[in-house]
C-alpha cells in the first residue's frame, strides 16, 4: 500500500528577489508492500481466496481454514491450520494516521507478563512482532470435571497496519518456535487481503466477519444438532490458545473463541 506525503519546497532566493515563485512538488515517497493487502492494492494474481468480508483468506492446498465464533454465535475471528500449527486472524477497524500495532505490542506484552508468560519485541518478516510464551488452558476432556491447570506454550504476534485497519496473527503450535515450521502460514498470511469497507467506526472495534452460504448452513446444522445445555467448545484436548489481555474483546485480547466449521474450499 502506496505510503508517503507531499511537500512543497519554494527557493528562496526568488522570493528575496520579489519573483512569484513556483510550487515545486517533490517527488512522493512511497513504502510499498508485499502483503498483507488493502482491497485497493490487491495483487490480480490469480490465487482463489475464502470471501469472509472484511478478510479474504488464502485457499491453501493442505491448509484447513476454521471460523472462530464467541458466544453470540458471531463470527470473530478464522484460523489456518498447517499441520500441529495454528494462525489465528482477527482484524480491527484503525485510526487513518495508523500505529495501532505499536500500542496492541505493549498491550500484549504487559497483559501476557500479568498472567504468568512473556513477550519480547523482535525484528520478523511483517516488521516488529512478539515472540515468547503465553499461558494457555486446554480444553476439558471427556468426563473431567474442575479447573485446568494452565499451560505454557509458544506463541508469536503479527501485526499489519492498513488503511485504516489493523491486522493481527498469532501463531501457536511448532510455528511459535520454528521458522521451517512458520514458513506456509507466513506465506498464507502474506496473501491475506483486507476489506474494510467505507463505514465510519470506531478504532479498535472488531470488523465482524461472515461466512459463505454453505458455511453458514454447515454452522447451524451445528448448532441444532448441539445437545441443550452445552455451548459450543473446540474438539476436547485441542487447546484454543487466546491472546492475553485485560479486556474481553480488542486487538490485545480476545473473547471466548469456539471452533467453527471447516469453510469448504480451504484444504486440499
Amino acid at each position: 500500500m502506496p505510503i508517503g506525503r507531499r511537500r512543497n519546497k519554494i527557493d528562496r532566493s526568488l522570493r528575496e528577489r520579489g519573483v512569484p515563485p513556483e510550487p515545486q512538488v517533490r517527488e512522493r515517497e512511497e513504502e510499498q508492500t508485499s502483503g498483507p493487502w488493502d482491497e485497493a492494492d490487491a495483487p490480480d494474481d490469480g490465487r482463489t481466496r475464502v470471501d469472509l468480508g472484511p478478510l479474504r483468506l488464502p485457499a491453501v492446498s493442505g491448509m484447513e481454514l476454521r471460523v472462530d465464533v464467541n458466544a453470540q454465535q458471531q463470527v470473530i475471528g478464522a484460523s489456518l491450520r498447517s499441520g500441529e500449527s495454528l494462525l489465528q486472524l482477527s482484524v480491527f477497524a484503525a485510526p487513518r494516521a495508523g500505529g495501532l500495532w505499536d500500542e496492541v505490542r505493549a498491550e500484549l506484552a504487559r497483559g501476557a507478563g500479568s498472567q504468568g508468560g512473556q513477550l519480547t519485541e523482535v525484528d520478523g518478516p511483517f516488521g516488529r512482532e512478539l515472540a515468547g510464551t503465553v499461558l494457555i488452558s486446554p480444553a476439558l476432556q471427556p468426563g473431567q470435571n474442575g479447573p485446568v491447570k494452565p499451560v505454557r506454550r509458544p506463541a508469536r504476534f503479527l501485526g499489519v497496519d492498513g488503511p485504516r485497519w489493523f491486522l493481527r496473527g498469532m501463531l501457536s503450535g511448532p510455528a511459535a518456535a520454528d521458522p521451517g515450521a512458520a514458513a506456509a502460514l507466513e506465506a498464507a498470511f502474506r496473501e491475506v487481503v483486507v476489506v474494510r469497507g467505507t463505514q465510519p467506526m470506531p478504532v479498535r472495534e472488531q470488523l465482524t466477519l461472515t461466512l459463505p452460504p454453505q458455511a453458514a448452513a454447515q454452522i447451524a446444522r451445528q448448532q441444532a444438532a448441539r445437545t441443550p445445555g452445552q455451548p459450543g467448545s473446540p474438539a476436547a484436548g485441542t487447546p484454543r490458545p487466546t491472546a492475553p489481555g485485560p479486556a474481553a474483546s480488542g486487538p490485545a485480547a480476545s473473547g471466548p473463541a469456539a471452533s467453527g466449521p471447516t469453510v469448504p474450499g480451504s484444504a486440499g
